[in-house]
This record gives structure tokens, sequence and C-alpha cells, in this order.
């Protein structure tokens, strides 16, 4: 494949002219990175094979999106053609121009060393090494196949940093200047703060949120910073082969049994995960639940489910007012109406800019004006 036009042209598209980064985004080939994904199609992961189809392997890996590796324990690499996996996407190949904002947001300096939480395809390893070098860059990721592939794939370019095969939310394999997460976390694990030298800077995600923390180490040992006004998705981080799922046949429930309680809803029917600003406070609020939303027609319906057993449903017709079922120990309908009313009562949510103070104690806690959480 000639894949440098295609490097060059979304290096121009992910970085303006005299952006640090518009250089090793068009000298890395991505290509060499993800050689097989998945897509979703009609409800369904389906693999692709780059070399299969050149045309559309340089489409898709020189675009500025995210591909999907590996669904629950399905890596695309492994699968045999025609598999269909089921379960939730498990890692990725991060879309250029995000890794590149996260990297922005660390104040990366020429000689500081950076730890990469989240290996992953390896391609954003692979441009931190392009800007700093290799010997500073050390990464590490929960699933062995993925650092061994990796490492192949770096290797392959002449890019070697050191990479571990690890649970990030234990201890680390060294201290660094920067630790840039691309996965998210909650809390902020206690080894991160060990693992950041004094003045260090810290940049992650909050797990089941799009909140982007970026956090300095203190001389007291404790990280404070603040709740970014960007936004940035990842999936959670991983302490095994696939998450903790849901209780059997929860969604299917939500989505078509009556609840134990019935009321009309105060407010219109919302997709919630693509409402960044609405999912990212409730998941701040009530961490864990997993999110449906379907149209047919002039029917609209939005389900939530949580791990303790609860959940809900509302459906409405021609924007109508909403019938909300419920059920379990907790009324995620109800949690929501509330965030919705102080947003409507406040004019914005209070998450977006807080102050972040990490304790060496393990836990992250915000604050903006009268509100605090903390995780």
């Amino acid at each position: 494949m000639n894949w440098k036009p295609y490097a060059a042209a979304m290096a121009a598209e992910v970085a303006p002219l005299g952006s640090r980064w518009r250089a090793p985004l068009a000298a890395l080939p991505r290509h060499l990175f993800v050689p097989c994904w998945w897509v979703n199609e009609y409800d369904e992961w389906c693999r692709r094979a780059g070399a299969n189809d050149e045309e559309y392997w340089a489409a898709a890996a020189y675009g500025d999106n995210s591909l999907v590796t590996r669904v629950g324990a399905a890596h695309a690499d492994h699968a045999r053609a025609g598999a269909r996996p089921v379960g939730r996407p498990t890692s990725s190949a991060t879309l250029p121009s995000l890794l590149v904002r996260m990297f922005q947001h660390a104040r990366l300096d020429d000689d500081d060393t950076l730890l990469d939480v989240g290996t992953g395809s390896g391609y954003g390893t692979a441009l931190a090494c392009m800007r700093l070098g290799h010997d500073q860059v050390t990464s590490v990721d929960v699933d062995s196949y993925l650092t061994e592939a990796a490492g192949c794939r770096l290797a392959e370019v002449g890019l070697r940093p050191q990479l571990h095969t690890l649970d990030a939310s234990g201890a680390l394999p060294g201290v660094y200047d920067r630790i840039v997460a691309t996965v998210g976390i909650r809390p902020v694990p206690t080894s991160w703060l060990t693992a950041l030298k004094p003045g260090g800077r810290l940049v992650t995600t909050i797990a089941g949120t799009t909140l982007i923390i970026t956090a300095e180490k203190q001389p007291d040992g404790t990280a404070r910073g603040r709740v970014e006004w960007d936004r940035a998705g990842f999936m959670s981080a991983r302490h095994g082969p696939d998450y903790h799922a849901l209780p059997d046949n929860l969604a299917t429930i939500a989505r078509t049994q009556d609840g134990e309680f019935v009321t009309a809803g105060r407010y219109p029917v919302v997709d919630v995960e693509q409402a960044w600003d609405l999912s990212s406070m409730l998941g701040i609020e009530v961490p864990g639940i997993v999110y449906g939303y379907e149209e047919e027609g002039a029917q609209r319906t939005t389900w939530l489910a949580h791990p303790d057993g609860s959940w809900a449903r509302a459906t409405s017709h021609d924007d109508g007012t909403p019938l909300v079922h419920q059920s379990g120990p907790r009324h995620l309908w109800d949690d929501l109406d509330k965030i919705r009313s102080y947003w409507l009562h406040h004019g914005e949510l209070p998450v977006r800019g807080a102050h972040v103070l990490i304790t060496e104690d393990g836990h992250t806690k915000l604050a903006r004006g009268q509100w605090r959480a903390t995780l």
C-alpha cells in the first residue's frame, strides 16, 4: 500500500501547520497497527481484514476515527471470517485527533518521560515515541496479546518503548513526568500518584463519562487540577479479559417488561448516552449504568440498567409525555430527572470545570461552587 499520501492527508486534517504532532502523524503507517477490526452492522459485530481490500483498509485506517479491535474477549486478529462476537468493545485504535488532544493536555516537554496507560493497538504509543523518543516512553496494558502485538508492530517501524502487561490500578514499573491514560478510570489509582514525579502531570478520563481530568502532583503527595471543558470518551479500564456483565437478561427485561413503578415522566425522552453532559453527570452519581435507545416511527424509547438489578424505561409517542417503568433498588429515571431539574434551575451542570483533588488514600474529589462529589 502507498500509505504516505493517506497519512499526510490525515495529518493535515488533524494537526494545523506548526503543530509538533503533524510530522509524527504523517510519518506513521497507521494501517500496520490495525490489520483487522470490527464494525457494527445492524447491531451485529462483523470482522474486517485490511489485506482483503487495501483501498477500504486505507480509508478506514487513515480516517480520523476509532477502530474497534476487540469485542468481549474476541480480538479481530484471531477471529475467523464470519464471526459474530457478542458483547461490548474492549479495545480499539483511538481516533488520531483524540490522541493528539490527550497528549496536548499533558503539556509534554522534550525531556519528559511518559507512561502511556492503555497500549491498545500501539498507535498512540508510536505517536508518543515519535514526539519524545522511544527511550522516554513506557506503555502498559492488561492484555498480554495487545502488548505483544503492539511490540512487534512498533519494532516494524523502528520504535522500541518499554511495554508491560499489567493491571494499571496496581503497582507501576517506574516514575514519570507525565501519565496519559486512554482508558477511563474511577477513581485515580493511588499507584499513579506514586509513579508521578513531583510537579508531574496526569491526564485521564473518568470511567463511564466523557470527563477529562488533568492534575499536577503537589509537594504534599496529592494531585490537584480540574475537569477540563474538553470532552473525550474511552472504554473503561479492564482488570481482566472482559467487563462484568449485567445480571442475566436485565437488558431484555428493561426493554420489554412492566416495571414495579409506573409513572408519567416530567421531561421528554432523550438518548442519554449521546447527551454527553447529562450521561457524564449521571455517571458520576450512579456509576455503571448501561444505556439503550430506540426509535420506531413516532415512538422513542430509552432504557437504563444497572448491575445492582435496577432498570428503567421511558417511552413517548410524537414527543408527548413519556410513560416511565422502573424496578429494582434504585429508581434510575428519577435520578436522571433530578439532574435534568438541576440543569434547568442552574443553567448548566456543575461537573465540567470542577476543581479536582486526588488524595494519597485513593479518593478523587470534585468540587465546583456548592457542589461536591467523591469518587
